[in-house]
């Protein structure tokens, strides 16, 4: 049985992991993660990664695959990926991937972005003329360089402005002309991809509001047994969003309320990219839970689509 892939995208906090329980079970489908995050076994509280108790009614695929200080890439998840496809459909199942990191949809679906890997040593130097000099000198050099990408890049996303001068000295091709190959490229697998949104201002309640909970449920503790078992805070997968505020916090830099204020605004911002990315992909069919009452309501709605 080679059935269409299914995907549940969309930004954070927007209830993914219930929705896609549900409807996994109805499907008889094992779920497949797509998160950059839940993959490292350390980190849980702060990934929002599903409960055990989740993990045992459905199970889920690519999450505890690496150690926080294990290097993982898009081409790694890629491989990792094709491999769970390939044992699903072995066994005659179908699979639902679900998951909000976009550059893993497209590694999935369409192949891996045809630019060059990481330049370490630019990147560390770009960073360098950032501190000193200010971001927007960085976005400046961009407009330059590649026109298209400093008009789509905000002068502040430090992250994607050193990507896009990174693959222009590596390859001196814009990134934007890169992307236009890639963006033309044959899908890898039949799919149906679905998108969950709600109201912005529904959406950052639920963020704060799952934020609350995570401290609650002990996630300094759990971030201070990270570093006390020896990783470094340096380690790219403990600078993201939800672990760097909280190592401010262990490190004096930031009081309790000011890292989880940080938190909250940090989730915000991410969400806020990732729809931007999803919203450029037309092949994703959105789904507006504010017209559903329940999860089940949404998960009747995708079967009808999906399978009707």
């Amino acid at each position: 049985m080679n059935s269409p892939l299914t995907f549940i995208l969309g930004p954070t906090a927007t209830g993914k992991t219930e929705i896609a329980i549900r409807l996994a079970r109805r499907m008889n489908a094992e779920i497949v993660s797509l998160d950059s995050r839940q993959l490292y076994r350390q980190m849980n509280i702060g990934t929002a990664k599903p409960t055990p108790a989740q993990r045992e009614a459905v199970p889920h695929h690519l999450i505890d695959c690496a150690d926080i200080d294990q290097p993982f890439s898009v081409a790694d998840y890629q491989r990792l990926g094709d491999e769970v496809l390939a044992d699903i459909r072995k066994r005659h199942r179908r699979a639902l991937v679900v998951g909000g990191a976009g550059l893993y949809f497209r590694a999935l679906v369409d192949g891996i972005f045809p630019g060059p890997g990481a330049d370490f040593a630019i990147r560390e130097r770009l960073r360098r003329e950032a501190a000193e000099n200010g971001v927007l000198r960085l976005h400046e050099r961009l407009h330059r360089c590649d026109p298209d990408s400093a008009a789509r890049i905000h002068p502040n996303n430090i992250v994607r402005i050193i990507r896009a001068l990174e693959v222009y000295e590596l390859t001196r091709k814009p990134i934007s002309e890169l992307q236009a190959q890639w963006n033309n490229a044959d899908a890898r697998y039949e799919f149906r991809a679905f998108g969950l949104n709600m109201s912005r201002g529904n959406l950052y309640n639920r963020i704060e509001a799952r934020a609350d909970r995570m401290m609650a449920v002990g996630l300094v503790e759990e971030v201070k047994s990270i570093l006390d078992a020896g990783y470094s805070p340096d380690c790219a997968a403990l600078r993201s969003f939800g672990y760097k505020e909280i190592i401010s916090y262990l490190g004096g830099k930031l009081t309790l309320f000011e890292a989880v204020a940080l938190l909250k605004q940090n989730t915000r911002q991410f969400a806020k990219r990732q729809l931007t990315w999803f919203r450029a992909d037309s092949r994703i069919e959105w789904i507006d839970l504010s017209l559903f009452a329940t999860a089940d309501d949404v998960v009747n709605r995708l079967m009808e689509i999906n399978l009707g």
